[in-house]
């Protein structure tokens, strides 16, 4: 199954010049969607795994599926103030401008590896605050996997230059 078959894209979203990878049409589709869980449960082996973070919001779809079969903690990396108790938080540059991620502070324990899942990669900002989040809360990111990585717009060779593993399912261009 070409995973990619199941990706709309539009153009012009959310603002001029993006062209949006909408996972809509992959999560409604039930087969495509196991499929993408499969394929993600069979890159995960190569991490050692004690909890499964995601990058909110599309990123919890997959993580929290993953989680559950796995039987690992998930944890919720979330917007500024949509966290009820206390959190660390990191603040980043998106394309458009800047935006801050949180985590609970008691989610991550000292040496905790973790696994950060998120639905697409395109410059990298995100994920990089997300390993911070890991970091700062004392736990050590065992790496990524992300169901699409916009390849010419570099996020992953950026986590890689970070000594990051990263692994991704499908490629597009970011225009």
């Amino acid at each position: 199954m070409d995973l990619k078959d199941y990706i709309r894209s539009i153009p012009n979203y959310p603002k001029k010049g993006i062209l949006f990878r909408d996972i809509t049409t992959l999560i409604k589709d039930e087969k495509a969607f196991k499929e993408t869980i499969d394929q993600i449960l069979e890159k995960s082996k190569k991490f050692k795994i004690d909890k499964i973070a995601a990058i909110e919001s599309r990123g919890f779809v997959f993580a929290s599926a993953v989680a559950y079969i796995l039987k690992k903690p998930f944890i919720m990396l979330r917007k500024k103030n949509k966290l009820p108790a206390e959190t660390f938080s990191t603040e980043f540059e998106l394309e458009y401008g800047t935006a801050t991620i949180e985590v609970h502070k008691d989610s991550i324990r000292k040496n905790d590896n973790v696994l950060i899942i998120d639905d697409l990669i395109a410059t990298g900002g995100t994920a990089e605050a997300a390993a911070k989040l890991v970091s700062i809360s004392g736990g050590k990111v065992s790496g990524f996997i992300f169901v699409i990585n916009l390849f010419d717009l570099g996020g992953c060779d950026k986590l890689k230059k970070q000594n990051h593993l990263v692994e991704n399912l499908i490629e597009f261009p970011g225009h």
